[in-house]
This record gives C-alpha cells, sequence and structure tokens, in this order.
C-alpha cells in the first residue's frame, strides 16, 4: 500500500465528511469542499476517521492513492482553520495593488499586469510589496501564488522579484572583469 495512502485521516470536531456517488463532500465552519474519486479509488467514513483504499496494485492506482488521501486531508484541514500563502515583492518601483477581484503589479514591464483572483481565493496587499493569499483550497491558493510567483522570478544577482516569505536567496556575485 501506499505509505500515505494507507494513513486514517482523523476527523476534527465542527467538521462533517460524507462520500456518496464517488464524491467526498467535507463541511466546515469556513465552507464546504468536494473532491471525485477516481475509478479503483474508495473512500469511507467511520468512527471519525476516513479510509482510503484502492483496489489494485498498478502505478497509477498506488499514485492516485496517495494523491486522494492527501488532497482530502488538506480539505479538512482547509473548512476547519483554512490556508495563508504570503509572497514578498522586491525591487525599487516595484509594487502590487488590490483592485477589486485582481492583483495589479508593477515589475519592470512597460505596462502593469494584472492577475484575477479565482473564486474562494481572497487577497491583501500590506505596504505594496507583501501579498497574503487566503482560503480553504490549498490547491487553488498555491497554484495562484505560483502564476503571481511566475510574473518576475527572483533574480540571485539583482535580487528583484517575487519571491515567498521565508523563501531563502543567495545572492550570486557578477562576472568579475578582467585583472
Amino acid at each position: 500500500m501506499s505509505r500515505i495512502g494507507r494513513k486514517h485521516i482523523a476527523i476534527p470536531p465542527g467538521v462533517d465528511v460524507a462520500v456518496s456517488n464517488r464524491e467526498v463532500v467535507i463541511k466546515g465552519p469556513l465552507g464546504r469542499l468536494q473532491w471525485s474519486l477516481n475509478p479503483g479509488i474508495q473512500a469511507e467514513v467511520e468512527n471519525g476517521v476516513v479510509r482510503v483504499t484502492r483496489n489494485g496494485d498498478s502505478a497509477k492506482l498506488k499514485a492516485m492513492h496517495g494523491l486522494t488521501r492527501a488532497e482530502i486531508s488538506n480539505q479538512i484541514e482547509g473548512v476547519k482553520e483554512g490556508f495563508k500563502q504570503e509572497l514578498e515583492v522586491m525591487g525599487v518601483g516595484y509594487r502590487a495593488q488590490l483592485q477589486g477581484a485582481a492583483l495589479s503589479f508593477t515589475v519592470g514591464y512597460a505596462h502593469p499586469v494584472s492577475i484575477e483572483l479565482p473564486k474562494g481565493v481572497e487577497a491583501a496587499v500590506e505596504k505594496q510589496t507583501l501579498i497574503s493569499l487566503k482560503g480553504i483550497d490549498k490547491r487553488a491558493i498555491t497554484q495562484v501564488a505560483a502564476q503571481i510567483r511566475e510574473l518576475k522570478i527572483p533574480d540571485v544577482y539583482k535580487h528583484k522579484g517575487i519571491k515567498y516569505v521565508g523563501e531563502i536567496l543567495r545572492k550570486k556575485a557578477g562576472k568579475s572583469g578582467k585583472k
């Protein structure tokens, strides 16, 4: 069995998990999420625990077993506590601002670049250089954070760009030239 997939998921108080018609529905104080089960993967809820099983040993089924268990676990945590991802904009003149349901960035291009926020993802901009994303769906939040970071990947020579808070960038020395 998959090491991740065979672990049971404890259901915390205040969270409701139901499985019906190959759909796992998770309700909690912060909202509602659902996950569709792939063919060959089953989920059962009993005694306050979710158990994910598979009916085969193919490589794809093993991978889907671990993925399904991890996604259900993340969704249970999301509806209970929520997720948060922070990004930092570094560089002279680089900034971000919130415009309705979109984030607008000035990051060294000739024009501002904007990213529409999907439903369920909330953003806050502090000091024009710190972006905070919040929501209950970890997959959506990390996907938006990756799209934002991709606008201007951090440069290790000049330390300019958009990076995750806590990401360590070692500054590289440039060319030394002739001596």
